[in-house]
């Protein structure tokens, strides 16, 4: 599904954010980056600022016309700051757009329509699109670098993407995140017991001091990495009690 999803790039400037985009869209799974007669390609600052995302750039379409680079594409949408007076369909949220965009992605190409860095679309640009997103920005202060914009809007169809369930996206969880088993958790209760006995802490037979510590750590859910390290500390508070004197005969 996201392999049919098309970033074109309308005659960038500045190469940086070339490889900048390359980035951005690589960090949320996009592949298909396409140029439309950008001033500077291929470039060393593209491949500095793409940062590990040059597949990205190697694989990138050059072509002379916006046309071109969106006619197999069911939809195409135009990233815009500015509202034009043509009737098209508008995404006032950049969620409702790549909830729109995910739909027709699942079957066809769709193409997600970035302008220059100072100028934004052309009128006639924004003919070929059929559809115009914009970003809810300060609206004293609403100026995003194109590869920021391409950020936001790539973030919005990943996380429409992988809220799907048919998606097979899997969170990255760290191992040490992984939660002990009751029978280590009751060995740490068990040794937390016995060092608040030896070391004084529980002197009332009825006091629920102890139920309440158990509470706690249970309510926390520490990993077992964690877990570890807290059987460690009662181990070194353990290692410096005293004896407990031998029961005379």
């Amino acid at each position: 599904m996201l392999s049919n999803i098309r970033i074109i790039l309308v005659q960038t400037f500045h190469p940086g954010n070339i490889g900048a985009t390359a980035r951005a869209m690589k960090t949320m799974g996009l592949e298909h980056l396409t140029l439309v007669n950008p001033r500077v390609f291929p470039d060393d600052e593209a491949t500095r600022l793409a940062a590990g995302a040059t597949d990205v750039l190697e694989n990138a379409h050059v072509v002379s016309s916006l046309d071109e680079a969106v006619q197999d594409c069911v939809q195409v949408v135009g990233a815009s700051a500015r509202l034009r007076s043509m009737p098209l369909p508008h995404f006032d949220e950049p969620d409702e757009m790549a909830q729109s965009v995910i739909e027709n992605a699942a079957a066809a190409p769709v193409a997600l329509v970035f302008g220059r860095e100072r100028s934004g679309l052309t009128n006639d640009e924004i003919r070929v699109c059929t559809h115009q997103v914009s970003i809810p920005a300060n609206p004293d202060y609403g100026i995003l670098n194109l590869s920021q914009a391409v950020q936001i809007l790539a973030y919005e169809v990943h996380r429409c993407f992988r809220k799907r369930p048919d998606s097979g996206f899997t969170y990255q969880t760290p191992t040490q995140a992984t939660p002990p088993s009751r029978e280590q958790f009751g060995y740490f209760q068990d040794h937390l017991h016995q060092v608040m006995h030896k070391s004084g802490f529980i002197t009332q037979p009825h006091a629920r001091t102890e139920e309440q510590l158990q509470a706690l750590f249970a309510r926390a859910e520490p990993s077992r990495r964690e877990l570890s390290l807290l059987r460690g500390l009662l181990s070194a508070v353990e290692a410096h009690l005293p004896d407990e004197p031998t029961p005379k005969e």
